[in-house]
Order: structure tokens, then sequence, then C-alpha cells
């Protein structure tokens, strides 16, 4: 049908009929610019009967890099969900390698289902040191994961950048469907879109249907794909997490956080009374202990700066957003929080969304980080 003969009756007919978006699932309407779905009607008229239906936060998202705020809270993307434990199927369980702690969803079994079986595929390989053994990441893998109550049929390790054993996951998600839909779900920023694009185009050569970004909760609602033998395989939102850095960050400085290549691992050696600043997001206190080396894995470009941890304070308050770049909006001490530890163990200190470093056992420790950002500790990865 052309231009000239859409009417706004016909829009309104297939509107009703649950018009959705292609790139983030929303369900399309032309009424409110601040929700989720919205396209002025002259601009539905013109693509309505596309292929490639986009709302306008798709649309400027893709061509322009431009995010648009929308209304959906953390329960409307934790309801949806949450329907999942009704159906039943396969639940494809895509975590972040790099940020483990923070790609968790506690209380997954709870939301998909106690009978629906729990594929993870773990996401990012790529951008862990080369010489990690892929044994030990497994093993280490299955007991964070037991932590949480999951129990997976199997770990898949791939990357959704660089996909070299998409086959092998395919087969892989064959293998434990049984003819059931399949369910990809995870946090926010985990891959999860960019893995079934990937998908996509081995199945039909079509690139990049689905929107992605580096931007939290791109995808709004389930986007469902035909299999061959009917089912459907779904993507999900992404589940927001509010103790991640990024939500501290501006748009500009997600780059320091969400890394795309291989990291670099960096060794100090550290006397007691030192301190090391990662940017200006966070800080590192090496408080109590005998000389040791600690080693940092963060985005390659997020520079580091050791100082002594007497004038700590002062230097933050001096060098926030310029030497320590980048910083939250309006960046001084008082606005981190210090979290302190005693290591007992080799372990990590985690800075949720950001990154980690590897500590020794017998030590004392903080760790900074801006109001809602969780720091914790952990069982050593490397």
């Amino acid at each position: 049908m052309t231009t000239e003969l859409i009417t706004d009756e016909y829009v309104q007919e297939q509107l009703n009929e649950g018009l959705r978006c292609i790139g983030c699932g929303a369900i399309m309407q032309v009424l409110d610019s601040s929700k989720a779905g919205y396209l002025p009607m002259s601009a539905l008229k013109k693509s309505i009967d596309s292929e490639e239906l986009l709302c306008q936060r798709c649309f400027r998202l893709r061509h322009y890099n431009e995010i648009q705020p929308v209304e959906l809270t953390d329960d409307d993307f934790a309801r949806l969900l949450h329907q999942i434990s009704d159906a039943k199927a396969l639940i494809v369980y895509v975590i972040d390698v790099f940020d483990v702690t923070g790609s968790e969803i506690a209380g997954l079994p709870r939301f998909v289902g106690q009978d629906n079986p729990i594929l993870v595929v773990a996401n990012k390989v790529d951008l862990l040191p080369k010489l990690l053994n892929k044994n030990r990441l497994k093993n280490w893998l299955q007991a964070e994961l037991k932590a949480q109550g999951i129990k997976p049929v199997d770990i898949f390790l791939t990357s959704a950048t660089h996909p070299k054993n998409l086959d092998d996951l395919l087969d892989t998600i064959d293998s434990y469907r049984e003819g059931r839909d399949v369910y990809v779900v995870g946090v926010t920023n985990v891959g999860k879109s960019t893995l079934i694009n990937q998908i996509i185009k081995s199945g039909t050569g079509v690139q990049d249907l689905i929107t992605t970004s580096r931007f939290p909760g791109t995808t709004l609602d389930r986007i469902e794909i035909p299999l061959a033998d009917g089912k459907q395989l779904i993507d999900t939102p992404g589940i927001v997490k509010r103790d991640q850095i990024t939500h501290v960050l501006a748009d500009k400085d997600l780059k320091y956080a969400l890394p795309k290549n291989e990291i670099k691992p960096r060794t100090y050696q550290l006397n007691a009374e030192q301190t090391i600043f990662i940017g200006g997001l966070a800080r590192f206190d090496f408080e109590l202990g005998e000389r040791t080396p600690i080693t940092a894995y963060f985005e390659n470009n997020l520079s580091l700066h050791r100082t002594k941890l007497s004038g700590a304070d002062d230097f933050y308050d001096k060098h926030a957003g310029t030497l320590l770049t980048p910083s939250p909006q309006y960046a001084t001490i008082t606005n981190l929080v210090r979290h302190e530890f005693n290591i007992t163990e080799k372990s990590d200190i985690v800075f949720a969304g950001l990154g980690w470093i590897s500590i020794p056992a017998g030590i004392k420790i903080a760790g900074w980080a801006p109001q809602g950002v969780s720091v914790l500790i952990r069982k050593a990865m490397i």
C-alpha cells in the first residue's frame, strides 16, 4: 500500500492488533512520546508496512546513537520476566564473564519456573586474558551459580561480538530444547540481543535486526523470533541492576566501564597505606599487611593512579574530573562510600559493573565507590 493510500484509520486498526517495534519489542503507539513504542503518526504511516518497523527511540539509537528515556520501572522488567514461569521452555541465561556478580539475577529459578532447564551462556569470554584456563573458568562459574541456587544443565563459553563457536551453541540449545520455546534472559548489557542477532544472521543472513547498544535497558518487551519447528526464540528485557557503575555514569563515559577488547591485567607492588584510584569512579586502599602484588582488571583505557593513603582524600577532591577521569557528576570524596574487608583467602574485590582487583590472603583493605554501587569480595576468578 502506498503512503498516499494509508489512512489514520488503517494505522489505528494495525495498532489495535498490537504492532511491535522490531528493535526493542515495545508495542507501538502514537500518543505519548515519553512512553515505550512511540512513533509519530506521520512517521508510522511511512513505515507501517516495512519489514523493519522501529519506534522513534530505536530509530534514533540505531542511526544517531542517541538514547531517549522511557517510563519503565524495574518492576515492569521483573513482571515481564516472571511470565516465563508459566511456560514450558528452555531458559538460556546469559551472563557477562567480565561482570559475573553484576549480571546475576537473584532468585532466577523462581522467575522462570523451577521445572524449566537453565542453560548458562557465559558471554564476552574474549575480554578475559587468553591464558585463562577455560575449564577452570567453568568450574569457578559452577561454584558461583551454585551459590545462587542455580544448577545449569550446561555452561557454554562464547563471545556474541566475535562468535567462533556459534554453530556449537545452536547445537547445544537444540540438544536441551526438546521441542520447547527458548527464552533468553539476563540483566542489562550482558549481550543478549547481540547474541540473538548473531543467531538470526546465521539462519537468515539478516544483520542487526534487534536494537543493541551500551545503554542499559535497550530491549523493552519480549521479541519473538520463529523457529523452524513452530516454536519461538524469545529475547526478554534485561533486568536493570541499580547497583552497577553504569547508572552513575554519563552516556559519554560508558566506554570506560564496558570494555570491547581483551583486558590487559595491570600489576602493582603495594606497601601498606597506599591507594589506587580507578579513574575518578572508585578507589582501592591497601591498609594493612606485608608488601604484596595486586592485579587490576579494568577497561584498558581507564586510568589507574597510585598515591599515599594519608593524602588520598585531598588528592581525590583536587583531581576528580581532571587527572582522575571519568568521575560522577559533582565528585567529592564524600560522594564515595567506603567498604572495609579483612581478606582470609586469595580473592577479588569487585566494583559492580566496572571490574575487579585480585588480592592475596592476610591483608586488610577498603574499596570505595559511588553511593548505591556495590563493592564486594568473591573467590578469585584468575
